[in-house]
């Protein structure tokens, strides 16, 4: 049986070997392991083989997480990513507890993280999630949306916008996969073309990280591949 170490270090093998097929360097692509539905435990496995950035999608279930760790592990440096659709009234909790949002996709819920961020803790960071297909994923904005969004976010304070997210519905092949990443790589480069200061391109998760590197990725999103299988529901 492997253990999460093992997985982690496998996980980070592909990553290389990704890179190195894409002329790029390992150092360029983040690893964000995804611990949603896991409990503390795992996510003190993983900490003790080096992973410092986790993902939560359930922001209730992602807070008890943090403020367990916090407790258990006090000296613990975590960071900790709210990947999950974002809800007006989970804002307070996520501004409050976490370091990241890449799930962000209007304005309304923007300006309630921005106004109730605690004054002591950093700035926000923050990705916008796009929608590149017309598949059954609902959470994200269109491509066309996407400009004035980004500048009115990176015009609030205590924000930091860093970037896009996205999650494109399952395709088969590794071409078919690079093209979708690509179109979301080339939408980064457009905003950054317009004077916005971005760097993070969150896309990638078990099934599709290969391409996604390839098409420049610079943090990929891995559960599973880390974890296990989810636990089924009760």
């Amino acid at each position: 049986m492997t253990t999460i170490e093992d997985n982690l270090r496998q996980v980070r093998q592909r990553i290389e070997l990704a890179c190195a097929r894409a002329g790029r360097d390992a150092a360029q692509v983040g690893l964000l392991a995804v611990s949603k539905t896991f409990g503390p435990e795992a996510v003190r496995l993983a900490l003790a083989a080096g992973q410092r950035a986790f993902g939560e999608n359930y922001v209730q279930e992602g807070v008890e997480k943090i403020l367990a760790l916090r407790q258990s592990d006090p000296g613990a440096t975590i960071e900790w990513h709210c990947i999950g659709p974002l809800q007006s009234n989970k804002t307070r909790l996520v501004a409050t507890h976490f370091d990241w949002v890449q799930s962000l996709d209007r304005l309304k819920i923007a300006e309630r993280l921005s106004a109730q961020r605690p004054a002591e803790r950093p700035d926000l960071q923050v990705c916008l999630q796009v929608k590149l297909d017309g598949g059954a994923n609902k959470s994200g904005l269109s491509p066309q949306d996407l400009p004035a969004l980004a500048q009115a976010v990176a015009a609030l304070p205590r924000l930091r916008l860093r970037g896009l997210m996205c999650i494109p519905e399952p395709v088969q092949t590794f071409d078919a996969q690079r093209a979708v990443f690509a179109r979301a790589q080339a939408l980064f480069e457009q905003l950054r073309a317009s004077g916005l200061a971005l760097d993070t391109l969150s896309m990638g998760m078990s099934e599709d990280l290969d391409a996604a590197v390839s098409a420049g990725s610079t943090l990929v999103r891995v559960g599973r591949a880390i974890f296990g299988q989810r636990p089924s529901p009760v």
